[in-house]
């Protein structure tokens, strides 16, 4: 009887963690497959992973408010990176006033994502729709800056990434509507 009461536990967890590791990797595919421009499937797979909360998703919406806590966490971390550059005393007016106006959108992304995440999780995805949407601006217009002034941003790699990072959660949120 002992063995068979152990032999069911860890059959369920198995059952269990192999469901959950499935709906990120389901979930990523079509997404992936849905929108190949903006979502790369190693590229998702990637955000999830190490995440132990993406451990416990069940279900494509508990995905979405993962891959915000994510975005927000990333957000940071480019602020983060963005002082440490204003830092080096050899950096040109030019490009400082870009990194500074990038510091801006960054700390506003990251505003974004947080009412973004309320709204989702009130189930108000248009507002969450938006204000995401604008959190995905950041690199975009953090990158043009530099670009309209001739120079190469030294954030292009990050900015990428971000662009992905925010692009998930929509992508997904658009899943859980239908």
């Amino acid at each position: 009887m002992k063995n068979f009461l152990i032999s069911s536990l860890l059959f369920f967890h198995l059952t269990l963690v192999s469901v959950r590791s499935d709906v990120i990797q389901e979930t990523c595919d079509k997404a992936a497959r849905g929108d190949p421009a903006t979502i790369r499937l190693d590229f998702c797979l990637s955000a999830f992973e190490g995440n132990p909360k993406a451990k416990s998703a069940t279900s494509v919406a508990d995905l979405v408010e993962i891959s915000i806590e994510t975005s927000i966490a990333n957000a940071t971390s480019m602020g983060s990176l963005i002082t440490s550059l204003l830092d080096k005393k050899s950096i040109g007016i030019f490009a400082r006033n870009c990194l500074e106006d990038c510091s801006e959108l960054y700390s506003l992304a990251g505003s974004n994502l947080r009412r973004g995440g309320k709204a989702f999780e009130g189930k108000d995805f248009g507002t969450a729709n938006i204000e995401i949407t604008a959190a995905m601006d950041a690199p975009v217009t953090c990158e043009d800056g530099f670009k309209e002034k001739g120079l190469v941003s030294p954030l292009t790699k990050e900015n990428k990434n971000f662009f992905q990072l925010t692009a998930i959660p929509l992508v997904f949120m658009k899943m859980v509507q239908k």
